[in-house]
């Protein structure tokens, strides 16, 4: 007779085998848009995603708002002796994240998408309250024009999901961050693998990657800020409140240059 362990272990196998199967499924129906990526056509929604960002904001600020403002009611604390705050944001999109942000600290942004322009300046219009530097058309791997340890804050949300390189990334946070300088983050991850919600991001995230401008959403993003050797790391995992089930599974908090 099989044991309870042996049938728990038989349906993790059947299981997986399918997840693979599914994912790929989904992998060779979305073979025309790998197509579209290799020969350059795949550019074109690149101009399309910074509107669909942009509207998608208002709805995930509004479920997000008390975490958005728990994350950065301390952000203050981490200004220069004479009361400025020099803020890098990494991927800042269209802005969500301004209004979050204290009062005259002065936000440079960087996106690689240089199509977020338009969206960028309304917010920054919306937001009187804080000082603009560049925006700077850069990806978070490889951020060579903002100087080493110039920075107090750098900021990435709903970014870790889509570069190329998470720990290249936490390295140039490192190098452009001052000592004793902040890193926040918000960012969801793959859940676990007991869920369904695990199963369903392995096997939607071929469709996912080109939906959402290469997001990939079975990152374990909290073990790259584990291993980038930060002097401290204040991180916990929660659960977004009425987002995409895809999505649900988030981490959020600060590290310490």
């Amino acid at each position: 007779m099989l044991t309870s362990k042996t049938l728990r272990l038989v349906e993790h196998n059947m299981k997986s085998c399918l997840m693979k199967f599914c994912r790929l499924l989904c992998f060779v129906l979305t073979l025309p848009l790998h197509l579209m990526e290799l020969i350059g056509l795949y550019g074109m929604y690149k101009r399309l995603f910074p509107l669909l960002a942009y509207n998608v904001t208002f709805s995930y600020n509004d479920k997000m708002h008390e975490t958005k403002r728990e994350l950065f009611r301390n952000v203050a604390k981490f200004a220069n002796s004479d009361g400025t705050l020099r803020l890098l944001e990494i991927g800042c999109g269209s802005g969500a994240n301004f209004k979050f942000y204290p009062y005259g600290c002065t936000v440079t942004c960087t996106d690689p998408n240089p199509h977020f322009h338009k969206y960028l300046r309304m917010s920054m219009d919306a937001n009187t309250h804080l000082a603009y530097g560049d925006f700077i058309v850069v990806s978070g791997e490889d951020m060579q024009g903002v100087k080493d340890d110039s920075v107090d804050v750098v900021v990435c949300t709903l970014v870790l999901c889509s570069v190329r390189n998470v720990l290249r990334v936490l390295q140039e946070v490192r190098r452009i961050l001052r000592p004793g300088g902040a890193f926040y983050f918000l960012e969801h991850v793959v859940s676990d693998p007991s869920t369904w919600t695990y199963f369903f991001q392995h096997v939607l995230e071929p469709v996912w990657y080109y939906l959402g401008d290469g997001c990939m959403i079975t990152r374990a993003t909290w073990k790259d800020l584990e291993a980038a050797g930060f002097s401290e790391l204040h991180l916990k995992h929660i659960e977004a409140p009425e987002v995409t089930p895809m999505i649900t599974p988030h981490i959020v908090g600060y590290s310490i240059k």
